[in-house]
């Protein structure tokens, strides 16, 4: 089984279970800027709405380009914790994945690709007014 995960939007997240090339459940819910509070929970509710567990995982996709820098990221980083927790391959949606070395072992994690700067690094202008 494999699980997708999706949080490139903003205010939206979805996933999904595949088996081999079939779709057999997906859910997609509105997230505005809480993707990280939500996220663990949905993979959970889909995986025991479908009577399944964690370790009937084989591979984890995640949406890996685009979004905001924080959405994108959520996703990112829960798909490569679960998929090195479980000992399972993690690859982003574009299909590409990087090999790290951790002491003797190695393992793939996938990559976040942003088509922009992140806000965070951009200084706004401040105005007062009288």
């Amino acid at each position: 089984m494999i699980l997708y995960i999706d949080t490139t939007q903003n205010n939206l997240i979805e996933v999904s279970l595949k088996d081999k090339n079939k779709l057999v459940a997906v859910k997609k819910f509105k997230s505005h800027r809480t993707q990280a509070e939500k996220l663990l929970p949905a993979i959970e509710k889909l995986l025991k709405a479908n009577k399944l567990k964690l370790s009937d995982l084989k591979k984890i996709e995640v949406g890996n380009r685009g979004g905001s820098f924080t959405s994108l990221r959520i996703g990112v980083v829960t798909a490569n914790a679960l998929a090195y927790a479980l000992g399972i391959s993690v690859e982003g949606n574009d299909g590409a994945s990087k090999i790290v070395r951790s002491g003797r072992r190695s393992f793939k994690v996938a990559e976040p690709i942003y088509d922009r700067e992140p806000e965070i690094t951009v200084k706004k202008l401040v105005t007062h007014s009288s």
